[in-house]
């Protein structure tokens, strides 16, 4: 069932995130004004290399006061594509270069009250080009077996919507390629 909707006006705007007021109509008559969050889009990247590793960032998240691993990932910028971003990020966040990305998978994590779309890209081929120029993001970077993913976010140290779909998605790929 499709809800209407009959306008909407902004009540919080900045460079992340701009906060709107929709006004909606249920298919059962209720309307009312939802609250609905807009963000710019996020560029993910999984980049695995020849030994079956996936390069990762530990870092802290002050929203949460929580510590874990994710994937290189950050805002499409307004003259790049996904791709184009999500290389970029791989580069600034950790130093490794990527010679392309693919895409993995396509996420919309919170579509009940947001609009952002997460690209998600798997990279084959990196190469180390120095240390990462954004040093706020992470305490270290790693390449982490594949095969210690599962358990890792089963401990919750992967949490991040962005890190956990593009992992168990690469998972999935993994365990598919190889039966």
């Amino acid at each position: 069932m499709q809800w209407t909707v009959h306008g909407e006006r902004q009540i919080y705007n900045n460079p992340w995130v701009n906060l709107w007021l929709v006004d909606v109509q249920q298919p059962d008559g209720r309307r009312w004004e939802h609250h609905v969050v807009r963000m710019r889009h996020l560029a993910v990247a999984a980049v695995v290399d020849d030994q079956k590793r996936v390069l990762m960032m530990w870092r802290h998240r002050f929203i949460t006061d929580t510590w874990g691993w994710e994937l290189p990932m950050g805002l499409i910028e307004a003259d790049e594509t996904p791709e184009q971003a999500a290389a970029r990020e791989v580069e600034e966040e950790t130093g490794w270069r990527v010679k392309g990305v693919k895409p993995l998978v396509y996420a919309q994590p919170a579509n009940g009250i947001t609009d952002s779309e997460h690209f998600v890209f798997r990279a084959e081929t990196a190469s180390y080009t120095g240390p990462p120029t954004e040093l706020n993001e992470s305490d270290r970077i790693e390449w982490i077996p594949i095969s210690e993913i599962r358990g890792m976010i089963d401990r919750r140290e992967i949490v991040s919507s962005g890190s956990l779909v593009g992992l168990l998605y690469l998972l999935l790929d993994e365990a598919t390629s190889s039966s």
